[in-house]
């Protein structure tokens, strides 16, 4: 019997030993991301509200524009490919440069503070695979523990920016390559995603909750409702992604760095100029939480989201900083509160469902859009979320924010096919 249970023990070795070091790690990573992240989201904060408290600041973007080119520059990565490249860090191990970090946070602050359209977590996917990668390598971690430990920061930053720590474990592992889950990063994932969140919130960041009224029962009209809706947002998320790539590349097709930026930040400055004239509002730039919100109360302008799709476009297609992520949650509130109401669905019912479905279609994961759904408007229409996520993964084809996500498996049958997104 005592050498039975000595043979179990040498056998769960391996395993204590594993989950001891991720463990660690992950606390390690989560605590200095989670710090960090704070750092940002506070910074944003506090660009986004300089930016509405003082008019004349929109008239700098091109002027901001062109410093933050030339701080990608001098700092050698002009050429930096993004979300892109932490994606390539966890595939195949493309090296990130420590410089990403403080980059990626200095240029989406001054997008930011002048006005561009972006979000913050798609910055934050960056900030937290390049920290984490820059501590996996004073750790002398291996080529596989770097990639872990890369997951690990990107969950990280997630979950202390934008406080969806369920969402942020989910979606790291599943964005590099859709169809194929990195169930061995499931530990460190969440313990970093959790030390992050929970620096976060004592350090004052509210998780965002929303209320959504107008839930149906689960009855087959509603259920077919959800589902028209869900393919309506398909088509949005496929016009997102399309606007967005296509914006970048008709910028690098007639202009070079920096006339680029300069005259991307020369059409937004017109543009919020010209709405702010005919509406008095400047809803469009920055990340747009406070229309999101009015979205998801069932009060929204109808050309809502074609204009947060446009200015995007303009924005991070001429090489301002930020994220497409929030920008894609105001698309989807905002369409989905137009068009859910028009369906006969509750128009702050169909803002949440909007903003899942269009999610899931931008970045080709149904699972952590269904747990997004649930952080962010509780229990209440899971089952319609779950549907919606079904029917906006299928109908999206294979777009995707991310030219580096690769798509393992055909969305129409059970069959390999290891193409990136379009």
């Amino acid at each position: 019997m005592t050498e039975i249970i000595r043979g179990r023990l040498r056998h769960a070795g391996p395993y204590f030993k594993t989950f001891f070091k991720w463990a660690f790690f992950a606390c390690v990573i989560g605590a200095a991301v989670g710090g960090v992240g704070v750092l940002f989201y506070y910074g944003t904060d506090w660009a986004f509200r300089m930016f509405h408290a003082y008019d004349w600041l929109i008239l700098l973007l091109p002027v901001a524009g062109a410093v933050i080119y030339y701080l990608y520059k001098l700092c050698g990565q002009a050429g930096g490919k993004g979300t892109d490249l932490v994606l390539l860090a966890v595939r195949s191990n493309e090296k990130i440069s420590a410089k990403t970090a403080p980059l990626i946070f200095i240029g989406t602050i001054l997008t930011h503070l002048f006005g561009g359209s972006s979000g913050r977590e798609g910055a934050a996917l960056q900030l937290g695979g390049s920290l984490s990668a820059w501590l996996g390598r004073r750790l002398r971690l291996g080529d596989k523990d770097e990639r872990l430990i890369t997951l690990c920061g990107m969950s990280a930053a997630f979950a202390a920016i934008f406080g969806t720590p369920l969402t942020a474990v989910i979606f790291s592992m599943e964005v590099i390559s859709v169809g194929v889950m990195y169930y061995a990063a499931a530990l460190p994932c969440a313990v970093s995603a959790l030390v992050a969140y929970g620096l976060a919130v004592r350090l004052g960041v509210q998780p965002p909750h929303f209320a959504l009224s107008g839930v149906p029962e689960i009855l087959p009209l509603p259920a077919l409702q959800v589902a028209a809706l869900a393919l309506l947002c398909a088509g949005v998320s496929i016009l997102f992604c399309v606007v967005t790539h296509g914006a970048a590349r008709l910028y690098g097709k007639y202009l070079p760095q920096p006339f680029r930026i300069i005259a991307g930040g020369l059409l937004v400055m017109g543009f919020t100029l010209l709405l702010e004239s005919l509406t008095g509002q400047r809803d469009y730039n920055g990340p747009g939480m406070q229309v999101i919100a009015a979205a998801l109360e069932g009060q929204v302008r109808p050309e809502a989201f074609l204009m947060k799709i446009l200015f995007t476009a303009l924005t991070l297609g001429a090489g301002f900083k930020g994220g497409e992520i929030v920008p894609a949650f105001f698309t989807g509130a905002t369409f989905g509160c137009t068009a859910g109401g028009l369906l006969g669905l509750d128009p702050s019912f169909g803002a949440g469902i909007g903003l899942t479905a269009v999610f899931c279609g931008v970045t080709n994961c149904p699972v952590a859009s269904l747990f997004l759904s649930l952080e962010l408007f509780g229990a209440d229409g899971m089952l319609y979320a779950l549907l919606a996520c079904a029917v906006s993964y299928l109908f999206s084809g294979y777009y995707g924010l991310y030219s580096e996500q690769k798509i393992l498996y055909s969305k129409l049958s059970p069959e390999y096919i290891n193409k990136k997104a379009d």
